[in-house]
């Protein structure tokens, strides 16, 4: 076996296959249903708003630590042209991108990991092509909305930030829970904060910030899947690059969390959510549960997309 005795133990407690029928590609945001939307849009009253995204910028996080992802290129296509020859009339400016979907503030979507041939609720690795996903494409998955609930995993130890490297475990979990006075459940989209955004919380980065960023990284530990799995969550995301901790103490696992999350479980995970203004009033008013918008943008066949969430409380 590739993987110690613990993953597949893990994996086979967790997993969701079927759980939908066997056609299912949208996994755990079936759990959002009209009445957990009904009832987050209650949590509403205020009006503050919370953009939750980094900035989408050349000089971005990436730093070739996933090879091929960029940071987004915008450049011009036309500046002021005048679309009938004369200026005086109608003028028009237009700009294009390229980056990489998953190389900002993002979700994963359930066709961007695999392994042993296994996708999520069983479909095959050849649905992937040069095309994109055919099955569980991002773009299936055409609103993500309803309770956010910020797991401030930092705060609850009194910290500003984890250390590099910690592992957030499920006694974390529960402890930010009872920090945030609040107890997770069906449907809810879960934020975890550990403070490890503020390395790049600044206009112009430099390499070495970058690199902190990225690497090593605070986050979950893989025992917690066995957590959201209890209470059915929705969707999870956090404030670092790879939502797991980067590297693990055993070497013998990559990235065990993305397969069990997104190929087992059918857990939509984000990375690279700025949750520091929102940890700030969340502290101020004592609230840690607010209306979330992070649908997906449509990219037919994406295996993930960039997201621009915001928090309403």
């Amino acid at each position: 076996m590739p993987f110690p005795a613990e993953f597949y133990e893990i994996a086979k407690r967790v997993n969701n296959w079927g759980r939908w029928g066997d056609e299912d590609e949208l996994g755990t945001v079936n759990f959002i249903t009209d009445e957990h939307v009904r009832n987050a849009a209650a949590l509403i009253s205020s009006g503050r708003r919370f953009s939750l995204s980094i900035p989408l910028d050349k000089n971005g996080i990436q730093t070739g630590l996933m090879p091929g992802r960029v940071n987004p290129i915008r450049t011009m296509l036309d500046i002021n042209k005048p679309m009938l020859g004369d200026p005086a009339l109608f003028c028009n400016t237009d700009d294009i991108v390229v980056m990489g979907l998953q190389s900002a503030t993002h979700w994963d979507g359930l066709a961007h990991v695999s392994y042993d041939g296994r996708m999520y609720n069983g479909y095959d690795t050849s649905s992937i092509n040069e095309d994109g996903a055919s099955k569980c494409g991002i773009h299936k998955i055409e609103t993500l909305v309803g309770r956010g609930v910020l797991l401030d995993v930092a705060a609850a130890k009194g910290a500003d930030r984890l250390a590099p490297g910690y592992h957030i475990s499920c006694d974390d979990l529960d402890e930010a829970e009872a920090f945030g006075k609040l107890t997770v459940g069906i449907g809810d989209i879960v934020l975890i904060r550990t403070g490890q955004i503020q390395f790049v919380r600044k206009p112009y980065l430099k390499p070495q910030d970058k690199t902190e960023f990225a690497k090593p990284t605070p986050g979950l530990d893989v025992t917690t899947a066995e957590w959201f799995h209890r209470r059915d969550v929705a969707a999870v995301t956090s404030d670092t690059f790879s939502l797991e901790v980067y590297p693990r103490k055993d070497r013998d696992m990559f990235l065990p969390l993305h397969l069990i999350h997104i190929v087992e479980m059918g857990l939509t995970q984000g990375q690279n959510w700025d949750l520091e203004e929102l940890a700030k009033d969340c502290a101020e008013d004592g609230r840690y549960e607010f209306f979330l918008d992070a649908s997906p943008q449509k990219f037919v066949g994406g295996v993930g997309t960039m997201v621009n969430p915001v928090a309403i409380k």
